[in-house]
C-alpha cells in the first residue's frame, strides 16, 4: 500500500500524522459524507465498495468506571460483556457521545482508534485477522484509512478478542 498522506498535508488528521510518524503502510480514502446517511460506517462501506466486513468502526464505551475503545466491523455490532471481558472488567456501557468526543478529539461518526487526544486502552475485533486490510475512520466524516490488521493493533497497543456480533446490524 502507498502512503498518501503526508504528515503535515492539508486534509490531514492526528490519525493519517501518527501512521506517518510511525512509518506506517496505509492507504486514505475520502468520499462525500452524506449527514443523512442512517450508518457512518455502512456509508464509508458503500461509497468505497468495500465489504462492511472490512470496515471497522470505533466505539467508546465506559468498562467499570474506565474509557475503552473498541474496533468493531460495521456489518455487526459490539458485545458490550465480551468488551468488559477482553479488559479484565465485569460491567460495560457505551460511553457518553460527549465525553467520547472530548477524550478522543475527534467527533462522532469520525473517531478514529488511532491519533486520540488521550489514549485509551483499545479492543480490535479478532474477525481482522481474516482480513489482510482493514478501513477504520481517518479522524473525519467521509476519510477513512485502510491498513493491516496488524498494523493497527501495534500503533494501539490493542488487544485482539471477540468483541464483535455479527447477528444484529450496527447503527452507528
Amino acid at each position: 500500500m502507498a502512503k498518501k498522506a503526508k504528515k503535515q498535508q492539508a486534509g490531514g488528521t492526528p490519525a493519517t500524522v501518527a501512521l506517518t510518524a510511525a512509518g506506517a503502510d496505509f492507504t486514505v480514502h475520502s468520499y462525500d459524507h452524506d449527514p443523512a446517511h442512517p450508518s457512518y460506517g455502512e456509508e464509508a462501506a458503500e461509497a468505497m465498495g468495500v465489504s462492511p466486513d472490512r470496515v471497522f468502526k470505533t466505539l467508546v464505551a465506559d468498562v467499570d468506571g474506565s474509557l475503552t475503545v473498541a474496533v468493531v466491523p460495521v456489518s455487526g455490532s459490539l458485545d458490550l460483556k465480551a468488551l468488559a471481558a477482553a479488559v479484565g472488567g465485569k460491567r460495560a456501557t457505551m460511553a457518553d457521545p460527549a465525553l467520547a468526543e472530548r477524550t478522543t478529539g475527534y467527533v462522532r461518526g469520525g473517531i478514529s482508534p488511532l491519533g486520540q487526544r488521550k489514549r485509551l486502552p483499545t479492543v480490535l475485533d479478532d474477525s481482522a485477522r481474516s482480513h489482510d486490510t482493514i478501513c477504520v475512520s481517518a479522524g473525519r466524516r467521509g476519510m477513512e484509512v485502510e491498513l493491516a490488521p496488524a498494523t493497527l493493533a501495534a500503533l494501539t497497543s490493542a488487544t485482539m478478542a471477540p468483541v464483535g456480533r455479527t447477528s444484529s446490524p450496527s447503527g452507528v
